[in-house]
């Protein structure tokens, strides 16, 4: 009997949900095009639970370089330069306050923290 895959549920982590063997819709080919295009800057706009925080930790994995977490993706085949880069991600949702000096203290105790 074949292994039951889960749906990760609640999960934006892209290198927990390929640990687990979860269910993961494959994006890699966007992540490739976007990483090797001449854009400068790229604005993610989706509506809200539609996977942007998904597919910035797919980001984030990729450009560390963890190409054992895309064997069997589509970018697996289009890559052949695997490379690691260092990855700053600041998560946004935790910067609480909605005056300029509070979120000014929120983003640098983020930055610190790296």
């Amino acid at each position: 009997m074949a292994q039951e895959r889960r749906y990760p549920i609640g999960n934006q982590f892209f290198d927990d949900i390929r640990k687990k063997n979860a269910v993961y819709i494959d994006k890699t080919e966007y992540v490739y095009k976007m990483a090797n295009s001449v854009g400068n800057f790229f604005f993610l706009s989706r509506p809200r639970r539609f996977g942007k925080t998904l597919f910035v930790s797919t980001l984030q994995n990729y450009f560390e370089g963890k190409k054992e977490l895309f064997e069997g993706l589509k970018i697996a085949e289009l890559e052949k330069d695997w490379e690691s880069f260092p990855v700053l991600r600041f998560d946004l949702s935790k910067v609480k306050g909605v005056k300029l000096d509070q979120v000014e203290k929120s983003l640098f105790g983020l930055l610190n923290d790296y």
